[in-house]
């Protein structure tokens, strides 16, 4: 096991930068999750820990040891790829064996080491097997015990879920983490899917476009997102976002007018409200109306049963907005319900940088900020 520390590692090809100095430093035993869109970099910064990537600048260290212009071999990772390139004639235990067999490694140690892999993913009973017996799940197990048996300090893996159905991902998922609380050693996974990244990281690093936008506990960054694109990216379904400005203590959006706004903005400044779907409540009732004005008439305009939960899609004065709650039959649209926008859950952000912005009381903000 061992820390994996990257400062200001860069990469470019040509004129085009892939990834923007990451300053990074991964705890000894920690599962780190880089997240993100295609093409933002997360693969190919896994790649240069890895040594797969040359870096175009900047140091990377595994434990002690600078790695930076190391071999693969000589850095003692084991990478898990989203293919499981596994040798088709050979058995699953020559597949988990090959790699120690390279190293030299005596008989008796692989045999223990292949048969313990096999023992805590399920596979004892395969070894016998040849890939093209085994089910899409069974091969990602193969290709994750083949990393296992070499006892890394470092387990890298880049999409290793992406081929797999629904249901099988939701399995490996819980494979993966039961392995790393088994195994404890450090890992890093690279992924576009946010649930893998809120359900196995203890911290997710958001990226987009080579740069890193928020590095946090899954739990941190869905409640309070560095900005606008980490906002949008995490959630499902994704956030509200409502462009407006800030009208001496209210927020205005068209027709949509939220009475009191607490964020740290000056009267008349441009600002972006968010609001994640579950926190959009339904008001049962004339006693149970907000006195403070927060409440609004939603209009229906489409249903979809998630089975436990619905998901809303619908109107508040002209502001299209997603509500998620639980499930509620006989709804259709045109239907109309009062709902409230809970003031703790709000979100405000910069429409100039997208960054986010303190809470306070825009009124107050307004008398004691100068033009």
């Amino acid at each position: 096991m061992a820390e994996i520390r990257l400062e200001k590692v860069r990469k470019t090809y040509g004129n085009v930068v892939a990834v923007h100095g990451v300053d990074l430093c991964i705890g000894d035993g920690e599962l780190l999750v880089f997240l993100g869109p295609s093409g933002c970099g997360k693969s190919t910064t896994l790649r240069m820990i890895a040594g797969l990537e040359e870096t175009s600048s900047g140091t990377i260290r595994i434990g002690e040891r600078d790695v930076t212009t190391l071999e693969p071999k000589d850095r003692n990772i084991a990478m898990v790829f989203q293919n499981y390139a596994l040798y088709p004639h050979k058995t699953i235990y020559d597949n988990l064996a090959f790699g120690l067999r390279m190293r030299k490694m005596g008989r008796d140690q692989i045999d223990a080491r292949v048969r313990k892999a096999a023992a805590m993913l399920g596979l004892a009973e395969l070894l016998g097997r040849r890939p093209k017996q085994l089910s899409g799940g069974q091969m990602q197990r193969v290709a994750l015990g083949r990393a296992l048996v070499r006892e890394p300090d470092v387990f890298l893996l880049d999409e290793p879920l992406s081929n797999l159905d629904a249901k099988l991902r939701a399995r490996m998922r819980e494979e993966i983490a039961r392995l790393h609380q088994e195994i404890g050693t450090s890992m890093v996974y690279v992924t576009h899917d946010q649930v893998e990244a809120m359900t196995l990281a203890d911290r997710i690093v958001i990226m987009r476009d080579g740069h890193v936008q928020q590095i946090g506990a899954p739990l941190a960054v869905y409640d309070r997102p560095a900005n606008l694109f980490v906002a949008g990216f995490i959630g499902s379904p994704e956030m509200n976002l409502i462009e407006g400005r800030i009208d001496g203590a209210r927020f205005v959006a068209d027709r949509f007018v939220l009475p009191a706004a607490p964020v740290a903005a000056r009267s008349g400044a441009a600002v972006v409200l968010g609001i994640r779907p579950e926190h959009i409540a339904l008001v049962h009732g004339a006693g149970d109306r907000d006195q403070g004005g927060a409440d609004f008439d939603f209009t229906v305009r489409l249903i979809e049963q998630l089975g436990a939960q619905t998901l809303c899609i619908g109107e508040i004065a002209g502001q299209r907005l997603r509500i998620l709650g639980e499930r509620v039959d006989g709804w259709a649209p045109g239907h109309s319900v009062r709902v409230r926008l809970q003031p703790a859950r709000l979100h405000w952000f910069d429409p100039s940088d997208g960054q986010r912005l303190p809470s306070g009381t825009g009124a107050h903000r307004a008398q004691t900020t100068g033009p």
